[in-house]
């Protein structure tokens, strides 16, 4: 008898909710039902992927798409009443059931698209003062993630996301990008 390994079986499986782009730092975000996201840039649409965003200057491969929890924005609106919509809170991805958190050095795909988490984001005051709402506090330890687009495609609103099992992606792309070493988030007290 041949011994089999067992396919690797997500622990979890969230779905995107909601896809947001600005053109520029500052411009509201706006929705799309899907698009291409591109490795190693992000969303050709978005500000950060033709750095024209806020923190542009200060690029790095971790931030080529961020996510957020859909989790997060109850929580706001449940235990501080604040309530931030998904085309307000600045990233690109609002995420439904997907532990964001846990995703800091790991592979997942979003429809046909594997990414790599890169940090925790941090939230900003520039985010309070774009809202004119108290954001800052709240958000400590639940801004989102920042990541890196190791394999483009399009992703919709609605598409799986999930685990990845790393030995499925071609060695050449996780041995590039795990040279990279990660980007060590800014204190934010």
């Amino acid at each position: 008898m041949e011994d089999r390994v067992a396919p690797v079986v997500p622990q979890w499986r969230g779905v995107l909710g909601h896809i947001h782009v600005a053109p520029y730092a500052s411009q509201p975000m706006q929705a799309l039902e899907n698009c291409t996201v591109v490795a190693g840039l992000g969303i050709p649409e978005d500000r950060y992927a033709t750095r024209k965003g806020t923190y542009s200057e200060r690029h790095h491969i971790d931030r080529q798409i961020t996510l957020i929890e859909s989790e997060t924005l109850d929580a706001l609106s449940r235990d501080h009443q604040v309530t931030v919509a998904p085309n307000e809170h600045r990233r690109n991805l609002t995420t439904i059931g997907v532990p964001v958190s846990h995703l800091v050095g790991q592979y997942f795909s979003v429809g046909e698209c594997v990414l790599y988490g890169g940090r925790l984001n941090v939230p900003c005051k520039y985010l309070e003062q774009l809202l004119d709402r108290r954001v800052f506090r709240p958000l400590i330890h639940r801004s989102g993630l920042n990541a890196r687009v190791i394999i483009g495609g399009v992703i919709a609103v609605g598409d799986a996301i999930e685990p990845c099992d790393a030995t499925h992606i071609d060695p050449t792309l996780r041995t590039e990008n795990e040279t990279h070493a990660l980007e060590v988030p800014p204190e934010v007290f």
